[in-house]
């Protein structure tokens, strides 16, 4: 196996063909994925050209696998940190800049010291420069106001803002799965 195998990941479809995420991207190990179609969990809809090998067979290793049982996703995302980034699209909500997420914290709208709670609906991205400018006052008191008015996200709408950040691999068999916002090829 050529690097141990890990360059070959396989993206995860779901029973409807759409990816089971977009950010992260769903993909699984080449162990993973040749355990899922052994156990018949699996189609196979695209091959990379390595090959494992065992004594008795030998098979090329799946590119990009589709689930047999449909998984509907989750009606509410989890309130996490990363979430609350990507609802706001690594954005400052105050000064609109993007920035890489360590870079990022969270802020809450109503400080937690003015009785804020940490809902969705109070916290919002923040860069670190707005937040110690913000500290524990109210959007008023300091004339920040947040971009956008904070609340809690669909998994849709998640996933679509995911959509904007393609991570920085993806395998040519991929493409005609996943939809990225970006132009298509003419």
């Amino acid at each position: 196996m050529p690097d141990g195998g890990q360059h070959y990941p396989a993206l995860v479809l779901n029973a409807d063909f759409r990816p089971l995420s977009y950010f992260p991207l769903s993909v699984w190990s080449w162990q993973d994925a040749i355990k899922a179609v052994f156990l018949d969990r699996v189609s196979v809809l695209s091959e990379y050209d390595a090959e494992v090998h065992s004594p008795s067979l030998k098979m090329k290793l799946p590119s990009v696998i589709a689930l047999k049982d449909y998984i509907p996703a989750a009606r509410r995302p989890a309130f996490t940190r990363f979430n609350v980034f990507l609802r706001d699209a690594f954005s400052c909500q105050y000064c609109g800049d993007r920035y890489p997420t360590p870079e990022l914290t969270f802020d809450h709208v109503i400080p937690r010291s003015r009785g804020g709670r940490t809902t969705w609906e109070n916290v919002i991205t923040a860069c670190g420069c707005c937040n110690l400018r913000k500290g524990s006052r109210l959007p008023r008191e300091c004339g920040m106001h947040p971009r956008q008015t904070p609340r809690q996200p669909t998994t849709w709408e998640l996933q679509e803002n995911g959509r904007a950040f393609p991570p920085n691999y993806l395998h040519q068999s991929w493409r005609d799965y996943l939809y990225w916002d970006s132009e298509l090829d003419s």
